[in-house]
């Protein structure tokens, strides 16, 4: 496999946006014949260290995993604002909001984002790692974001 500049050309997750996430966790959960997802609320400003243009952010989200073989499925109903799943929320609706890669080296990698027209949106930390989005909606179509987690926990949570 050739190395590429993001460092992996494999989709971990693809991330929709929408506004009843208990609705749609079970709507999928029918459609795929699986059981409910638990729904998590992101942490706060203090755990998280959110930033959303540059600018800390009090929004936090309501998440649903479903985990689909190499690809999860993340469920995402905005909280607050503001946030980019807010704006995705506002401006389309229950939509496609990102696709995400596992990568190392977040800060080399959002210096490539940004020099390829590619800003960072908001970003953040969880528990044993951080993530980034970034605009590439003119270019790709979608919102990237890369997720960089600080060791193998058994458990990869993503925002």
């Amino acid at each position: 496999m050739t190395e590429t500049a993001l460092g992996t050309t494999t989709v971990m997750q693809v991330g929709l946006i929408v506004r009843d996430i208990e609705a749609r966790a079970r709507a999928w959960s029918q459609i795929l014949g699986l059981p409910m997802p638990e729904i998590m609320i992101t942490d706060t400003y203090e755990r998280a260290q959110t930033e959303y243009q540059g600018q800390r952010s009090d929004a936090r989200a309501r998440l649903a995993f479903f985990h689909l073989g190499q690809v999860d499925l993340e469920l995402i109903e905005p909280l607050g604002e503001p946030s980019t799943w807010n704006d995705q929320l506002t401006a389309h609706g229950d939509s496609l909001h990102h696709i995400a890669f596992v990568i190392k080296g977040m800060e080399e990698k959002r210096a490539y984002l940004n020099a390829a027209g590619l800003p960072l949106i908001q970003r953040g930390e969880y528990p044993g790692g951080r993530y980034a989005y970034f605009d590439g909606v003119a270019q790709l179509g979608a919102i990237i974001e890369l997720l960089e987690n600080d060791a193998v926990t058994g458990e990869e949570h993503t925002a």
